[in-house]
């Protein structure tokens, strides 16, 4: 297998960040979201909103990480400035996606890692991210790495989608 590269994201790399996103969403949230909402995803819209976000990113972030191998992007995360009215005075991962090729090969950790030393870089003491209830590949993952659940819930709303979520919390420092 060749080398794992961990970089900052660059608009090029738009088209395959969404890919990975809507790859990882059908495939680790088959049967906890409907499957209509899986099947009508789009790479495409996807890819135009990470081009945006990448060209101009929004006050709170701290950075967008994408791992390749052979120039191909096989995972991303995403971080910054917790978003919550309890977390603001901690880093939030708010994303973390790897191609389900790329499951089980170290991509998500060496990105977890980077994004943990980054919002600790930026000052922050303690992070959280939230994740999708009847996640358990992701919660034991999240558990691997020191990430606790700290009790708080959240319903997120979207268009055709509800969402139930938990918080981790992991101090950095």
């Amino acid at each position: 297998m060749s080398p794992l590269v961990i970089r900052d994201a660059r608009t090029e790399d738009a088209d395959e960040i969404a890919g990975v996103h809507v790859r990882s969403w059908q495939a680790a949230y088959r049967g906890l979201i409907d499957q209509s909402v899986l099947d009508g995803l789009s790479i495409t819209e996807r890819a135009d909103g990470w081009r945006r976000n990448i060209a101009d990113p929004l006050p709170t972030t701290l950075g967008l990480l994408v791992a390749t191998r052979d120039e191909q992007v096989v995972a991303w995360t995403s971080f910054g400035s917790g978003r919550d009215p309890d977390g603001l005075a901690d880093g939030e991962v708010y994303g973390i996606y790897a191609d389900p090729s790329a499951w089980s090969t170290g991509a998500g950790h060496a990105l977890l890692q980077a994004a943990e030393q980054r919002i600790s870089d930026s000052g922050y003491r303690r992070a959280y991210l939230w994740v999708l209830d009847g996640n358990e590949r992701a919660d034991a993952f999240y558990a691997r790495h020191g990430w606790v659940e700290d009790g708080a819930i959240k319903i997120e709303e979207r268009p055709q989608l509800t969402m139930s979520e938990h918080r981790r919390v992991k101090p950095l420092r």
